[in-house]
């Protein structure tokens, strides 16, 4: 009896002391971040379970807790570069209403031209216009310029992103083959703790999962599916990140079209996958600079450069609109159009109305990507003109007709039943057919020519060019689109800031008081509708929006500074969630020291117990011996 005892008693004192070296190890790193607690679990050994032993080394870990906690924390990593990016876009366009704002500045502009109006012989007030006018284009351009800098900062950061998560993958795949390799438990908790804190880390760059495996590695793979890191495997991320983005440089899926980088996943068995054509990262900073740099920024950069077109055209352009015909067509003149001028036609087709954007180019016709003009909708294609000074053809506008017809047969869209053009010249005639009603026509003329900008015989002339070849902003989709980045290249005509006469004249004969032109610019500034593309995201991401110059650029400020709040409200809402996680976990996970001093106390007593039997059976023993 006495030797099972001092044997119970023996093994008690082994687990009590590995229980306190746990508990030390615990209290030894309150606060020390990534740490799990641990807890030694015992085994009944013996005859009857008369002993003890140690059994395993565990960690006190809740694999919800820590699964939300990656979710949030990717979640804010998102939000937060979403967040700040938006404030400084924000912080590009002024305090709204501010006399250094975008819209005050329009709105200075437009004072100007008012008091123009008001006195047209005054040469301080030409001189004012032009002052406001250039300020203008000026700030448009110091705007646009902006935009392009945080897109080209925010390349630079989504290469310092994948940088970093590849540092961190290929630590999982290392830590992966110490763990399947490692038979102490406390040297695997270690471990498994580092590997946890890595996988946390990688959360925060883009999401991911753990999905624990028998010999103690994990599979790690991001929320699409796609396999990071597989036992000591792991998947190489690359961006070729670009020294500099221009206005026109966007993603594409066709290698020799793409100006922006695009992040490659190289798997250890050599396949190679586009993460961003393929959506793979949903969230994450990755996600969040793929957003900014590819949807976001372009745009605002679209918004400025419909801005500044508008503003450009809306002096030089003049609008033809067409009259209905006893067959319930529409009959225009568009004779005068030059290449990127446009014709557009309203139509209802199955009771929802739709527009067909006709645009004018030396090429033969071919479908228009919405975004390369304002005047277009889905339903765009190019019809061609040629000629000096250029003329259309009838049947070269029935192709374009036909073509954007075919087009949308079976795609998906509303299937647009063939219009037909007829008449020439002076008179073109559009109509539809069974299921399709024209409901209007009308077409945007360039008034002034290239050698001739200002002395056009009409109130139309070209405030504004296309510097720094001050070329007539027509809105051309011939070449590089026109519209690209007008926003970075926009001026006003330097041979109206030469002669502020042209503000007033109209021709040789022009009155030095006559108020034709300048009335004529200030109502086009301000009270002159004109249709914005729905690329720029104001009213809509699929309809056109029509408003004034003016309007729009106060809509373009209203817009911005919404989603910047809007953004603000996400990324505090998204910390709190966080910090919410952060609690869950480290309820958990977490050492508390009450708890663990505690512990202490009870191993210290029961420690205790057992040397006190120990001192009972060798007392024992000695007694008998001396028997």
């Amino acid at each position: 009896m006495a030797s099972n005892a001092l044997n119970t008693a023996t093994a008690g004192l082994r687990v009590t002391q590995a229980a306190i070296g746990v508990v030390s190890q615990n209290i030894a790193n309150v606060g020390t971040s990534g740490y799990v607690k641990r807890t030694l679990s015992t085994v009944s050994t013996g005859v009857g379970n008369s002993s003890v032993a140690t059994g395993m080394i565990n960690r006190n870990l809740d694999e919800a807790a820590q699964t939300q906690l990656r979710l949030e924390t990717s979640g804010a990593s998102y939000t937060g570069l979403i967040a700040n990016v938006r404030g400084q876009l924000d912080k590009l366009y002024g305090n709204p209403g501010s006399p250094t704002a975008l819209d005050g500045v329009v709105n200075s502009f437009a004072q100007s031209l008012q008091g123009l109006a008001a006195d047209p012989t005054s040469p301080p007030a030409r001189s004012t216009v032009v002052d406001s006018a250039s300020n203008l284009a000026s700030k448009i351009g110091t705007i646009a310029q902006g935009v392009q800098s945080l897109r080209g900062m925010t390349e630079k950061q989504i290469a310092i992103d994948v940088r970093d998560a590849n540092a961190i993958l290929s630590s999982i795949a290392t830590l992966n083959t110490k763990i399947s390799a490692t038979f102490d438990d406390a040297a695997k908790a270690d471990l498994l703790d580092q590997r946890d804190q890595k996988v946390t880390a990688l959360s925060s760059y883009l999401d991911v999962k753990s999905i624990p495996q028998r010999d103690g590695t994990a599979t790690i793979v991001s929320g699409s599916g796609l396999t990071l890191v597989e036992r000591g495997g792991a998947t190489t991320l690359k961006f070729d990140e670009r020294p500099s983005l221009a206005a026109d440089a966007v993603y594409s899926k066709v290698p020799s079209e793409r100006g922006v980088g695009t992040i490659t996943a190289t798997q250890p068995g050599g396949a190679t996958i586009d993460l961003i054509g393929t959506n793979a990262i949903r969230s994450g900073s990755l996600a969040a600079g793929i957003e900014l740099r590819d949807t976001i920024l372009v745009q605002a950069q679209t918004q400025l450069d419909d801005l500044a077109a508008g503003l450009a055209r809306t002096f030089s352009d003049k609008t033809v609109v067409g009259t209905q015909t006893t067959s319930g067509g529409f009959e225009l003149d568009p004779s005068g159009m030059q290449v990127g001028n446009a014709i557009t036609i309203p139509v209802n087709v199955g009771g929802k109305d739709i527009f067909v954007t006709l645009v004018a180019s030396n090429q033969d016709s071919a479908p228009v990507d919405p975004s390369l003009t304002t005047d277009s909708s889905i339903y765009t294609q190019t019809f061609k003109i040629s000629g000096d000074p250029p003329t259309y053809d009838v049947n070269d506008v029935q192709d374009a007709l036909d073509k954007v017809s075919l087009r949308f047969s079976g795609n998906g869209q509303l299937p647009l039943p063939t219009l037909t053009a007829s008449g020439g010249g002076a008179q073109l005639t559009i109509t539809g057919t069974s299921g399709a009603t024209v409901t209007g026509a009308s077409a945007s003329v360039t008034v002034p020519t290239p050698d001739n900008q200002t002395l056009t015989g009409q109130p139309q002339f070209a405030l504004f060019v296309d510097g720094p070849s001050n070329k007539l902003f027509t809105g051309s989709l011939d070449g590089p689109a026109q519209l690209t980045g007008f926003a970075q290249r926009i001026k006003i005509n330097p041979t109206v800031a030469k002669d502020t006469s042209s503000l007033v004249k109209i021709s040789p004969g022009t009155l030095n008081g006559d108020t034709t032109r300048p009335e004529f610019l200030y109502d086009a500034l301000t009270a002159t509708d004109r249709a914005f593309s729905a690329a720029s995201g104001i009213g809509g991401v699929k309809a056109r929006f029509s408003d004034s110059v003016q309007g729009f650029a106060q809509r373009i400020v209203d817009a911005q500074g919404a989603a910047a709040a809007n953004a603000q409200d996400l990324d505090e809402g998204q910390g709190i969630a966080l910090s919410a996680a952060r609690s869950r976990y480290a309820s958990e996970a977490g050492v508390k020291i009450d708890d663990e001093m505690s512990n202490l106390i009870q191993l210290q007593t029961a420690y205790s117990a057992n040397a006190r039997v120990l001192t009972a059976a060798r007392d024992m023993l000695d007694t008998l011996m001396r028997i």
